[in-house]
């Protein structure tokens, strides 16, 4: 009885605080997705397919709800990134530097319960940041152009995949989540491309508008031997609503889809104290039109917001992750990682970009778990992704109506985030 009126006060804190948390931007590291989900995957760059570790491990595979036992997870992260532009050999204004940090640091929490219904079946609800991305000149990029006030987007994602998972043999598990999507998005100070739009009233300060979808995320989890363990996943797209307020910039009249991504990865115990574990991934960024499709639609006459309209030019990315857990004692548990993500940004397509630098590649990470005389796990991990650069290659338009006089904008961007998570056994 006891421990059903805890779990039914977790379950409330677990909701107050998403939703409290839910209007809060995110900023991301593997594109606009973030480099994984629990702070225990966190300290080892993410890989969590085949290492399940805590509650979050089912926002990376589902099939870890049966791994895990009864237990409740409640973290928060902070997140610093640098983010920045320079335009240079513009016709419509100096060469000059931009910093996009008018807004830091970032707050995000996430939440994961998972009981077990019997010896073979579980069932798991978690919420948590997918993922966003945030951007705020102060100093207007665009002011070369005509634009005023500051410049920037807002976006962000919380996901919410109620789960179950089952052991189909003797060591092996499959999993389906349903997966719910709350996206925010705003956008200011991007007046002169509103002459592009198919609907220039909703194009730029129209405030925050939402959207909300659905999709599905499988997998499985396989122990092969007494040391190796190997796992995989698959996310559908999940579709969305589109965003209202937005639907002259973004393709399909607003549409923002979730890509589809999938991976696998593997887990081996090096010896009684150390562990092994890495993944890949893909994300099908090319898949959503208002992020895969780039600006040249424009020259042909597409205007921003148009069905198969204009987007930010990104492609699909492999992201590979690798980390160590090591036992040092009962109570303590070191972690270290390094993750490596592919670039979604052609030097061809920096301009838009200016507002979603998304161009971290390389991320290293630290992490503890300390476990208190009473059982309570108390996690913290690290990241820095230092600092990445792509030099724009003919991605200012010169001549394009109204004109916007050529030249280049290389972007930058580097990121530090931390977080703290506590886990309760039941």
């Amino acid at each position: 009885m006891k421990n059903d009126v805890n779990i039914a006060r977790f379950s409330r804190l677990l909701l107050t605080t998403a939703l409290m948390f839910v209007a809060m931007p995110a900023h991301a590291t593997d594109g606009y997705f973030l480099h994984g989900s629990g702070a225990k995957a966190k300290g080892m760059a993410g890989a969590a397919i085949a290492y399940p570790q805590d509650a979050l491990a089912i926002a990376s595979n589902p099939a870890s709800a049966t791994e895990v036992g009864h237990r409740l997870d409640i973290g928060v992260d902070i997140f610093v990134p640098d983010r920045s532009a320079t335009i240079h050999g513009n016709a419509f204004g100096p060469d000059a530097s931009y910093s996009g940090n008018g807004a830091n640091p970032f707050v995000l929490p996430e939440i994961g319960y998972v009981r077990p219904v019997s010896d073979k079946l579980a069932i798991a609800l978690a919420i948590y940041g997918n993922g966003g991305m945030n951007t705020e000149y102060k100093t207007n990029p665009f002011g070369r152009f005509g634009a005023t006030g500051p410049a920037g987007i807002d976006l962000k994602q919380i996901f919410i995949t109620p789960t179950v998972a089952y052991k189909i043999a003797n060591g092996h598990s499959i999993g389906i989540s349903a997966v719910g999507v709350v996206q925010g998005f705003q956008a200011k100070g991007i007046a002169p491309f509103a002459a592009a739009s198919a609907d220039p009233a909703n194009f730029t300060n129209r405030g925050t508008s939402w959207s909300f979808g659905a999709g599905v995320r499988v997998g499985w989890l396989g122990h092969l031997t007494d040391r190796l363990s190997a796992g995989a996943f698959y996310q559908s797209k999940v579709w969305t609503s589109n965003f209202d307020k937005y639907a002259g910039l973004f393709a399909d009249q607003g549409g923002f889809n979730v890509p589809a991504s999938w991976g696998g990865g593997i887990a081996y115990r090096l010896t009684d104290r150390l562990d092994f574990a890495a993944d890949v991934k893909r994300i099908e960024y090319s898949g959503v039109g208002s992020v895969g499709n780039p600006l040249a639609p424009l020259f042909s006459g597409v205007p921003f917001g148009a069905t198969d309209g204009p987007g930010f030019g990104w492609r699909d990315i492999t992201v590979y992750k690798a980390g160590l857990a090591y036992e040092a004692s009962e109570a303590l548990t070191l972690r270290a990682g390094y993750g490596r993500s592919g670039q979604p940004i052609p030097r061809s397509q920096t301009f838009l970009n200016t507002l979603a630098p998304g161009i971290v590649q390389d991320h290293f990470t630290l992490g503890a778990t300390w476990t208190t005389a009473s059982g309570m796990e108390v996690t913290t991990h690290v990241l820095y992704a230092p600092k990445n650069t792509v030099l724009g290659q003919g991605s200012i338009p010169p001549g394009m109506p109204p004109g916007f006089g050529g030249g280049e904008v290389d972007l930058s961007m580097g990121e530090f985030a931390g977080g703290l998570s506590f886990g309760f056994k039941f």
